[in-house]
């Protein structure tokens, strides 16, 4: 099982997101994601997703906003659980990450990236206020099914 989170850095208009195109091996090769990574030892949802912005985006995230938790059931042959989370107020400017190439993104522009299918579904939720829980079923990279759970 791992544990992560996954953070959405937003300025009007536009995300931070990151194509994945650096590190070898990498499950997400190729793909553009969301901020974030795995917990360590005894780290709360919260401090990790401040710790994975910083590292992976030179941003300091403040107030980040919880949306919910997202389970990926046998993922590349993993359990993940993963809290996610947005973040409008931050300070620093993006770096030369290791993971990838950060870009802002016009939010208008989502649908030409390359994402996982998952993200497609979830993204909108996003921005309509409510916490969700919810699952998501694999096979490799063709995303089988989801359920919900909105609150």
């Amino acid at each position: 099982m791992k544990l992560a989170t996954l953070c959405y850095v937003k300025r009007p208009g536009q995300t931070l997101m990151l194509h994945r195109v650096k590190k070898a091996g990498d499950i997400h090769q190729g793909k553009w994601n969301g901020l974030g990574g795995k917990l360590e030892a005894g780290e709360s949802p919260e401090q990790c997703v401040i710790r994975e912005v910083r590292e992976e985006a030179g941003l300091l995230i403040e107030s980040p906003r919880y949306h919910g938790l997202l389970v990926f059931a046998n993922f590349k042959g993993e359990d993940w659980y993963v809290w996610v989370f947005s973040a409008e107020q931050f300070s620093g400017s993006p770096i030369d990450s290791p993971e990838g190439e950060l870009a802002w993104v016009a939010d208008a522009d989502f649908d030409r990236l390359h994402l996982w299918p998952s993200d497609r579904v979830f993204l909108p939720w996003l921005s309509q206020g409510r916490i969700f829980s919810a699952r998501f079923q694999y096979a490799e990279e063709e995303m089988l099914g989801h359920e919900v759970h909105f609150y």
